[in-house]
């Protein structure tokens, strides 16, 4: 070999260690970041949950998987294409729906109970989300007719459409049902249910995280926290809550070491269930589990 040879060798040999420093060191980072105590969260989080305990606040958010090991095949050849071309009423008879005017109230019911903004007007109700409204049409799909005027709602179906960005000038049972499909390896598969409505915000949201007390489950609407040299502006809001005691079971498990994606099912008194991921380190999820108590279910070994 060469001296120059050598050379190249050597910075070559250089840049690949200089690289893994570099990775090490962000992981490093990363892994500070994601153990710091959620104590800058619980004190944003604390008054707008007034008379509760706050236990804790997640510093990751929770989501959806997009598919589920049962349905995964098929999802997997299921464009949103192939989706968005069915006709509402092959929808409808998927998922066992009689009657769709029926089916949205039903929706609805749970909703009502977890979100109190839809007892607020629809323009209220936007506003308490922090949401823009929409100012046109959506393109037509398929199957459907020109529709350039908006469709007629009540009051409180109006606060619903905004809340989770639906369109103007489609049914809300055709749009529900199209969510409900495509969702429907990830839960129980009825939206008129307590995990129904907790999809539809982690459907519609991203960046959500879960908060505990001493009495309620509660999902937040809030952003990341900022450098430390930066102004914490934060403004969250609780977007969906559930007593502690409607919820059956919580079963949680991990899926690596390290920063791990936490998988869990949480099932609700109604039969309901839904699967999450979650990813983040043990110290927070030692925390979730403490804060989740004595609810029945499995959790991870330490």
């Amino acid at each position: 070999m060469t001296a120059e040879q050598r050379g190249r060798l050597g910075r070559f040999t250089d840049a690949v260690l200089g690289g893994a420093r570099a990775a090490r060191d962000k992981a490093r980072e990363l892994r500070e970041e994601f153990r710091t105590s959620d104590e800058p969260e619980r004190a944003l989080v604390a008054p707008l949950l007034p008379g509760e305990e706050l236990r804790y606040v997640g510093l990751a958010p929770v989501r959806c998987p997009d598919t589920h090991k049962a349905g995964r095949q098929l999802a997997d050849v299921m464009a949103d294409k192939f989706v968005d071309s069915l006709d509402p009423k092959v929808l409808f008879g998927l998922l066992n729906i009689v009657n769709p005017v029926v089916w949205v109230d039903a929706v609805l019911t749970p909703v009502r109970m977890a979100a109190g903004v839809l007892l607020l007007p629809g323009k209220a109700g936007a506003v308490a989300a922090g949401l823009p409204e929409a100012v046109a049409p959506e393109p037509d799909l398929p199957h459907q007719p020109v529709q350039r005027e908006p469709i007629p709602l009540t009051e409180e179906q109006e606060a619903f459409r905004a809340l989770f960005r639906l369109s103007l000038y489609r049914p809300l049972a055709d749009q529900l049902a199209e969510i409900a499909y495509r969702r429907r390896y990830v839960f129980s598969g009825d939206l008129a249910t307590l995990a129904g409505s907790l999809l539809l915000f982690l459907d519609r949201y991203t960046g959500t995280p879960f908060a505990v007390t001493d009495t309620h489950l509660h999902l937040l609407r809030m952003g990341s926290r900022p450098d430390a040299d930066r102004p914490d502006r934060r403004r969250p809001r609780v977007l969906w809550s559930v007593p502690l005691s409607r919820v059956a079971r919580f079963d949680s498990e991990r899926s690596a070491t390290g920063l791990v994606q936490l998988s869990s099912t949480i099932a609700f008194d109604d039969g309901s269930w839904l699967r999450l991921t979650q990813p983040a380190l043990r110290d927070d999820q030692s925390r979730f589990f403490t804060a989740l108590g004595d609810l029945p279910g499995r959790r991870p070994t330490p």
